[in-house]
């Protein structure tokens, strides 16, 4: 088995290439959807696995690319992202997949670092990407998928599925980069099989009459979720405009049959702060799976008030794709439970194939209850960063990934996410948790978001900040909130400044920037000594 610290990538053992996976299910299910978008059928089974086949002959026999090679996706969701993709893998390559929000400066570091030699793009990106190929040793051409050179790729003669080791290269995920560049975490072979298998033991059921909808990046958990879908030959349809909007959402729920998706918790938040909610039709809903970060529990309260027992949470991260701890579909039915207000508001148990521990800064296992750092192992970790010893060095310890979370088990195996260690507020010696105060403040009808930070403080280290985004038409005083957490917290917990603000900063992945934040604090602060 490789090591979570070796980036050797030597083969052992047997893992199907997901290629080989669309080809098999395509031959029972060959006149099913495969890829629809918005309304529309856009590629059948027997459709995709063709296509798939003539696209991957192309890019061998018109690219000239070899196995192993990396392949770029700068593209928007759209009907070609996962033939593309599966095209990749079929012919032996790699696909790095590209937030098609990134600036070109941000791809373009993506590009030369991975040593993509290929980029497919959709034309809205094309053209910048282009210009960018005489400054990219490795880039040799950016193909606009609109455009004829793609169609002529398409026409090429089909070619087999090409073996690969559990241990090749399948997905080269680059992280959001919150805190300098991106790393490239390298997901294999043997860890795309073990997250979708994961997804069947742990999170929920898929037939071929499920649909899986992708308003969220499919270059990101949505791209890995969908694998385990089109595994069992299930639909999988993107939006007509590419993303999330509330409206259209909700049209394609009413259209589509047992319909799932997997959201980022502010878009979960989103919907269901939406006006329009309340007269949807959303029978068609089976199940929104959501991660990226945590939910609070008054967000996840609603949701349930609002939609029904339909949520599955994930716990994970690019170096272990969406796969750590999780909360199934199942869990969210069992209301009757006397824990299932506690239970809910975990982030769940360890998933099937994957060890979790909570350990001190030394390595050391703490007991039930004390917090320490969240680390696991298993088959869905990833071997480690592509061409990032020192990132291996301090990531990867004896085999075990360091997630760089906070969090505690109950006796029941439980896991409770407190904060990112890199947000954690110490102010005076003691250690204070952000999350635990967002969730208070997000009790307030007036608050729709919210986001704590730590302030530098002469005498106590640090001080208590918080952002707040109201919902529209709702006001709230700082001495109301003050009260709020005076209620519920101790007081050396409750924020010293509140900041209002219509929308709060989020990267690609609807991910609140604290970064940012703590800047735009200085800032204020800055200009409130100038006046």
């Amino acid at each position: 088995m490789v090591k979570a610290h070796d980036t050797s990538l030597e083969g052992d053992g047997f893992v199907m290439n997901q290629a080989k996976v669309l080809e098999t299910i395509a031959k029972p299910y060959g006149a099913r959807p495969a890829i629809s978008v918005g309304t529309e059928v856009y590629l059948t089974y027997r459709q995709m696995a063709d296509k798939v086949a003539c696209l991957a002959g192309g890019m061998q026999a018109q690219l000239g690319l070899q196995i192993g090679d990396r392949v770029a996706l700068a593209m928007k969701n759209c009907g070609d992202y996962y033939p593309i993709e599966y095209a990749c893998w079929h012919a032996g390559l790699a696909s790095v997949p590209m937030n098609a929000k990134l600036h070109p400066r941000e791809m373009a570091y993506i590009l030369e670092n991975s040593g993509a030699r290929v980029c497919f793009a959709t034309p809205d990106l094309a053209a910048e990407l282009t210009a960018l190929i005489d400054e990219i040793e490795t880039l040799e051409e950016v193909v606009d998928i609109t455009t004829e050179r793609f169609d002529g790729l398409l026409a090429a003669a089909p070619i087999a599925v090409q073996s690969v080791e559990p241990s090749d290269l399948a997905w080269l995920f680059y992280t959001s980069g919150t805190t300098g560049r991106p790393k490239g975490a390298m997901i294999t072979h043997r860890n795309m099989m073990s997250c979708t298998m994961n997804y069947y033991a742990d999170i929920d059921q898929v037939t071929p009459y499920d649909t899986m909808i992708h308003p969220a990046p499919l270059s990101h958990g949505a791209g890995i979720y969908g694998v385990a879908f089109i595994a069992k030959g299930a639909n999988n349809v993107v939006p007509a405009s590419g993303g999330f909007e509330v409206t259209e959402t909700l049209d394609l729920i009413a259209h589509w049959p047992s319909c799932s998706f997997f959201f980022a918790p502010t878009m979960v938040t989103r919907l269901i702060s939406a006006p329009q909610i309340h007269d949807a039709d959303t029978r068609n809903l089976r199940t929104i799976v959501y991660g990226g970060a945590p939910m609070y529990y008054e967000d996840t309260r609603r949701a349930l008030d609002i939609l029904g027992p339909k949520l599955a949470q994930v716990y994970g991260q690019g170096e272990a794709p969406m796969t750590i701890t999780g909360l199934s579909r199942r869990i969210f039915e069992e209301t009757e439970n006397p824990d299932y207000e506690k239970i809910i508001a975990t982030t769940g148990l360890a998933r099937t194939d994957v060890e979790v521990r909570v350990v001190d800064a030394d390595g050391t296992e703490l007991p039930i209850g004390e917090t320490g750092e969240v680390i696991c192992r298993g088959d869905v970790v990833t071997p480690g960063y592509w061409r990032n010893p020192e990132a291996n060095a301090k990531t990867f310890r004896d085999g075990w990934l360091w997630t760089g979370d906070v969090g505690s088990f109950d006796a029941d195996g439980y896991l409770t996410l407190k904060d990112r260690s890199k947000d954690m507020i110490i102010s005076g010696g003691t250690n204070i948790y952000p999350r635990e105060i967002e969730e208070v403040l997000l009790r307030h009808d007036a608050v729709l978001e919210c986001a704590v930070i730590g302030r530098p403080h002469a005498d106590w280290g640090e001080e208590v900040v918080a952002f707040i985004s109201l919902r529209p038409g709702h006001k709230v005083s700082p001495a109301e909130l003050d009260q709020l957490c005076l209620e519920n917290i101790a007081r050396f917990k409750r924020p010293k400044a509140y900041h209002f603000q219509a929308n709060l900063p989020k990267n690609n992945y609807g991910k609140i920037l604290k970064t940012e934040l703590r800047q735009v604090d200085q800032e204020i602060l800055a200009k409130s000594a100038a006046d």
